[in-house]
């Protein structure tokens, strides 16, 4: 009796080849945009100790208290698959002082996050980031070059987004502020969702975020931080509109748009798109200069963002996503065991001139493998059989216009490799 099927777990999924191709398009166009700002890639570990996060996330948020996965290791230590990267970065950012290096540090990153979440729509329990952090200045023009450089990337995808921005002052203007928040929530606990009532409490920011109808008429009369910032605070966010503006970039301020925790400083932002629903988020961002010195490091200022890659792919322009599928350079058709022999041969030789080719191994007919060479969209099929052995030339067919020719070997080669060089236009 066979065994029943185990399968992956909840909340997480197989990304395969034909979803991959427009994972592919998104983070070629990141590494390439980030490099051109000057980012270096950064890889953390999937694990890391509990307490980096209990501090660098903030034990009164949800991430830490009901969506962590953290278990005891061997060496009986609280370890955690790491929920989001920017503690990671940091904390790699001052393991390895590279605070002392002259200039500001900008590092980029990829990979997987882990959280016990409800699943919705673009969310998933392992999920994807893709991210930026710049490490080492407050200057406002810094916190514009990066949002620049996010929407590039959207622009460079073909994704229509909108900037939201706010500034969440600091903590002189929180302090005030937060503790006229809490008075008001406290006074509207009977209509608020059991998320809010305790975040009234605990993270009064986190109510702003909450996307449940019945919070939403409290959340429209409470006072809006910008209301509430320091001189200074107002001086950084006018700059940062400033240098917004000049650059030419479009953007809503959004009264709203709030970061819960601590070490959360001045400028905040989002990039949102309207084919998402509610949950319509595809990057966040902001300035936290003052994580570094939580998790035990000196006084750094700091800015990033992170992009959600599942949201951002479930946007991607169909034409994008298609031009990241695989699409053969040549399909070789064969047919007999000696052509078989030679078509292994004509393979290895232009694949070590990087020339993408595709044998199949079924021995089936050449009409069988010409209606697989349109499957897979190949570009060309070279066929050979009992007469291209005996005159050592081939016959070469381009399948976008069904034309054809002899080639010999060396002529395949160089017309492959022209071809190439042109673009691999069809």
């Amino acid at each position: 009796m066979a065994e029943s099927l185990i399968n992956n777990l909840p909340g997480t999924r197989d990304l395969l080849p034909e979803e991959l191709a427009g994972w592919h398009v998104v983070e070629d166009c990141a590494r390439r945009i980030f490099r051109q700002y000057g980012f270096l890639e950064i890889r953390t570990p999937i694990i890391e100790s509990t307490e980096l996060f209990a501090r660098g996330i903030g034990e009164d948020t949800d991430i830490v208290g009901k969506e962590m996965y953290t278990f005891q290791d061997r060496g009986d230590r609280s370890v955690t698959l790491r929920p989001e990267a920017t503690a990671s970065v940091v904390r790699a950012y001052i393991q390895n002082t590279l605070y002392r290096e002259s200039g500001i540090t900008k590092l980029c990153y990829f990979g997987p996050m882990f959280r016990y979440e409800k699943k919705q729509k673009g969310r998933w329990r392992q999920f994807y980031q893709i991210g930026v952090e710049a490490f080492g200045s407050d200057h406002p023009a810094l916190d514009a070059e990066i949002i620049e450089m996010a929407l590039r990337l959207m622009d460079s995808l073909g994704v229509q987004a909108k900037l939201l921005i706010n500034s969440v002052g600091c903590r002189k203007c929180r302090t005030e502020y937060t503790k006229q928040l809490r008075q008001i929530l406290q006074s509207e606990l009977e209509n608020l969702c059991d998320d809010c009532r305790r975040r009234a409490d605990t993270n009064c920011l986190r109510v702003f975020d909450c996307k449940i109808e019945r919070c939403r008429p409290v959340i429209g009369k409470l006072p809006v931080i910008a209301e509430s910032l320091c001189d200074e605070c107002s001086g950084h966010f006018s700059s940062v509109k400033t240098y917004l503006d000049g650059a030419g970039i479009a953007y809503e301020i959004a009264p709203g748009l709030v970061r819960g925790l601590d070490y959360y400083v001045r400028t905040a932002f989002e990039i949102v798109s309207g084919d998402l629903g509610a949950q319509n988020a595809i990057l966040g961002g902001g300035r936290y200069d003052g994580l570094s010195e939580v998790i035990g490091g000196p006084p750094v200022q700091a800015i990033g963002f992170a992009v959600g890659l599942d949201r951002l792919t479930m946007v991607l322009p169909e034409e994008k996503r298609e031009s990241g599928m695989w699409k053969p350079d040549l399909f070789i058709a064969y047919k007999g065991d000696a052509a078989f022999q030679k078509a292994l041969h004509i393979a290895r030789e232009l694949r070590r001139l990087q020339q993408s080719c595709y044998l199949d191994f079924s021995a089936g007919s050449l009409k069988r493998q010409m209606r697989l060479a349109n499957k897979i969209d190949a570009a060309h099929v070279l066929i050979i059989g009992d007469d291209e052995l005996a005159r050592d030339s081939y016959t070469i067919k381009k399948m976008e216009d069904s034309s054809q020719w002899e080639v010999t070997l060396e002529e395949l080669a160089q017309y492959l490799q022209a071809r190439g060089k042109q673009g691999k236009v069809r």
